[in-house]
């Protein structure tokens, strides 16, 4: 957030984490070390998608979800046996023997 502008720095209030606490910080960074912030840009985009998607359902006379939805988990898959023989092999553990 920017709180002061001169002709060769920018006044920015930043987050500095102090003994468990975040103190607010007001520093003056030069130009060149700033840049735009981008944390709208995937908002902004989703609003335009949405917008399209609405009107595009309006037209044809449907409904259209706008939601967000939730990464669905990964598809399962076999895998294949090393060998390639394609025979299931089953493993035992040793029998305890006791040296003593």
């Amino acid at each position: 957030i920017v709180f002061n502008v001169t002709k060769s720095a920018v006044g920015v209030r930043v987050n500095k984490f102090v003994n468990g606490r975040i103190l607010e910080k007001r520093i003056h960074v030069r130009i060149e070390h700033i840049r735009k912030s981008k944390c709208q840009k995937e908002i902004i985009e989703r609003v335009k998608a949405n917008e399209a998607a609405k009107k595009a359902a309006r037209e044809g006379g449907e409904k259209v979800n706008l939601k967000r939805q939730a990464k669905a988990p990964k598809e399962g898959y076999f895998l294949a046996a090393p060998g390639g023989d394609g025979e299931i092999t089953t493993i035992q553990p040793l029998p305890f023997s006791d040296l003593v």
